[in-house]
């Protein structure tokens, strides 16, 4: 009996929710969200969805959060603050497993991100470039470094999306 019962507690205790954090295979719905997070969601929310782990921007002219998968590693998400509102939210350093539709993945070639995400304006930013599409209110943006595409990111409509 006694073994029943320290079974149905490591069971309880590994169905427990897990810790939020960002998604280990996020996906951009274009001019929608970005790894679950929307445009001009509170800090709140941002908190509630992705945790209350994250770095802090100290050089960022907007408040900005980066959610990495571990302490003091590159990859994951950024989220920027105006307002106590999501202006901003972009994936950091090629996170693998995140995806876009029609299969478009981090990593893919420049060709593909232009077949599979349609007309897109380039803009030229250091080191890399952001491939974009506005719709009136959001921007989404496929950054490209070396002809592969990087990361996606989501920001109000026609602002610069260098970060």
């Amino acid at each position: 009996m006694k073994r029943v019962l320290v079974l149905a507690v490591l069971l309880c205790a590994a169905a427990a929710p897990a810790a939020a954090a960002p998604p280990r295979a996020g996906s951009l719905i274009p001019g929608r969200s970005l790894g679950g997070i929307r445009l001009g969601q509170t800090a709140d929310q941002v908190r509630a969805a992705l945790g209350r782990q994250y770095g802090l921007c100290r050089g960022c002219r907007t408040t900005t959060w980066y959610f990495t998968y571990r302490p003091f590693t590159r990859e994951g998400l950024a989220v920027e603050l105006t307002r106590n509102r999501v202006s901003a939210v972009y994936t950091i350093w090629q996170p693998s497993g995140w995806s876009a539709p029609k299969g478009l993945t981090i990593g893919a070639v420049e060709a593909q991100v232009t077949t599979l995400a349609g007309p897109l304006v380039v803009l030229t930013c250091s080191g890399y470039e952001a491939l974009t599409k506005d719709t009136t209110e959001v921007q989404t943006a496929y950054y490209i470094v070396d002809g592969k595409l990087w990361g996606f990111g989501l920001l109000r409509a026609h602002t610069n999306p260098c970060r």
